[in-house]
């Protein structure tokens, strides 16, 4: 996310999108609702961020996450260390070497989806918090009100 005025002093620098901000890491379930969230500087490595992912999601689920995928950014031994620390199997999805075209990645496209729906508010189109907790809130907030007007994740009964 790209930083404002407001957040300016705590956003770091991220080389590859070449933007000042904040990045938001997330856990999800199968259907797409938040497990687990995390803000940190643009400039801190998404691999350094598996431990307290990991940790909040087993914390949220009561101890039951046995597998989780996860895009390039997360690959890294440590990574790995940290998940399986944490009782969970980390699945790094890989995109193919020589790709053409478009290639459905199995399960990564869960979290784009879920940060799709966090799109739809204009009040997280930028970092316009003071502090990392206050936008990891409103995140939670924004998928509990995807929850209650049924047009986000929503569990399906048969």
């Amino acid at each position: 996310m790209q930083s404002t005025c407001k957040s300016g002093p705590r956003g770091g620098y991220d080389g590859y999108k070449r933007k000042r901000g904040s990045k938001v890491h997330i856990a999800v379930d199968a259907p797409g609702q938040l497990l687990a969230g995390h803000v940190t500087p643009a400039n801190e490595q998404e691999h350094a961020q598996v431990a307290e992912l990991a940790r909040q999601a087993q914390e949220i689920t009561g101890h039951t996450v046995k597998v989780a995928f996860a895009d390039q950014g997360y690959t890294d031994e440590e990574a790995a260390q940290a998940a399986r620390d944490a009782g969970v199997e980390l699945q790094v999805v890989k995109v193919q070497q020589a790709k053409k075209g478009f290639v459905l990645l199995p399960r990564r496209w869960v979290v784009e989806r879920s940060f799709g729906w966090l799109n739809r508010f204009g009040r997280l189109a930028r970092d316009y918090e003071r502090l990392p907790e206050t936008l990891a809130g409103l995140h939670f907030v924004v998928f509990a009100m995807l929850m209650l007007v049924h047009e986000g994740p929503v569990l399906r009964s048969s």
